[in-house]
């Protein structure tokens, strides 16, 4: 048995992390549904696939919101946060080998890592660009992509605005942010105030504040 594992939401300032790991005796039902890259695929696209993957492979994912992010990372780096989630999914999924996206820019490092977390012998094989060189980390990123993606409409729902991704790069996030700090004078659930995006732009609402 092999799986791939992968992620969904590293970079952020709202919304969660996501990390899915995907099992089969072998990648070829994988190649035959096409899997690749979440990144190169629609989202409509993705969400078939995401269903295949399911009904062919084996899957285990763990949800990092937020709040635990910043909880995580007041004594941890992300990496070694990710790098946990990687070995609770491999060890939820029993897999002989594992293929993993590397979140290290020390590919042998972050597989070092993760094995200490394991209890059992596994073979991990960490790359950076995983999700493009093996069908079973590419099947990984499309659910995990696919679940953030439904937690992210899920938290829009809830707040009743358009959020965007959660991505700082993303223009309908920061300016949901922008306007939910003038509203409120505080960040809005579901964001990762240990992020520097979301301090800087908590500091520039609080002296706008503070000067008028």
């Amino acid at each position: 048995m092999i799986c791939g594992v992968d992620e969904a939401g590293r970079g952020p300032v709202m919304g969660p992390l996501v990390v899915a790991g995907v099992m089969v005796d072998d990648d070829a039902a994988l190649r035959e549904l096409g899997v690749r890259d979440s990144k190169e695929i629609s989202p409509v696209r993705r969400t078939e696939l995401a269903e295949a993957i399911r009904s062919i492979a084996e899957v285990s994912i763990i949800i990092i919101d937020a709040e635990g992010i910043d909880i995580g990372r007041r004594d941890k780096t992300l990496n070694v946060l990710e790098a946990e989630a990687f070995a609770k999914v491999i060890s939820a999924l029993g897999p002989r080998i594992a293929y993993v996206d590397s979140a290290d820019v020390n590919e042998a490092r972050f597989a070092l890592i993760i094995g200490n977390l394991i209890d059992r012998p596994v073979h991990i094989v960490s790359e950076h660009r995983a999700d493009q060189n093996h069908p079973v980390v590419s099947a990984a990123s499309i659910v995990a992509k696919t679940v953030r993606d439904l937690m992210m409409a899920e938290i829009a729902e809830e707040i009743g605005a358009d959020v965007g991704s959660g991505y700082p790069s993303d223009p309908k996030t920061r300016c949901f942010l922008e306007a939910w700090l003038s509203e409120h004078g505080d960040l809005p659930p579901h964001t990762r105030r240990s992020w520097e995006t979301a301090r800087r732009m908590l500091g520039a609402s609080l002296t706008r504040s503070l000067t008028e």
